[in-house]
């Protein structure tokens, strides 16, 4: 039975943290404010498969109340995410996300990206889509205040 899922987080930007997306640390004057790196793009991917499998979300597996998981890298959480839903029974069929952001331009981090989703969840970078927009000057995104991404997934 193939069971869809659906992932979403926003983080602010903040003066004096790293601007880590999708596992890549992207120069910028500014950096996500979170717990751990506050990678949305990773966090709203593990949150997709998560629900997909109906076991919980990152809040759940990784509580921000925990400081064994500050500064946590996402892309070690995402791995920890696919580990549960392979023990769980589950295969990953394929992850799209977005990424949200007025600030900075990201498609020549894109296929990094992917290849570092990839090899977190034990999949081919063929079953990892990443895209980027921004929002126009509009929002919080497209005001600079944040990044926020969205990602689906099929598992089965």
């Amino acid at each position: 039975m193939y069971r869809i899922g659906h992932g979403y987080d926003v983080h602010r930007l903040s003066e004096n943290r790293r601007l880590v997306l999708g596992g890549v640390e992207i120069p910028f004057p500014k950096g996500l404010l979170g717990h751990s790196d506050a990678d949305v793009l990773l966090h709203a991917v593990a949150d997709a498969l998560l629900g997909a499998a109906a076991i919980g979300d990152i809040g759940c597996l990784f509580p921000d109340t925990d400081e064994s998981f500050k500064d946590a890298d996402s892309l070690e959480l995402l791995h920890a995410v696919a580990v549960k839903l392979k023990t769980s029974g589950y295969t990953i069929s394929n992850i799209d996300a977005t990424v949200i952001a007025q600030r900075p331009k990201l498609r020549q981090y894109i296929d990094v990206m992917r290849r570092n989703i990839a090899r977190a969840c034990s999949v081919t970078v063929e079953q990892i889509s990443v895209k980027a927009t921004t929002e126009e000057g509009l929002g919080f995104t497209g005001e600079g205040e944040g990044i926020a991404a969205h990602a689906v997934c099929i598992i089965y």
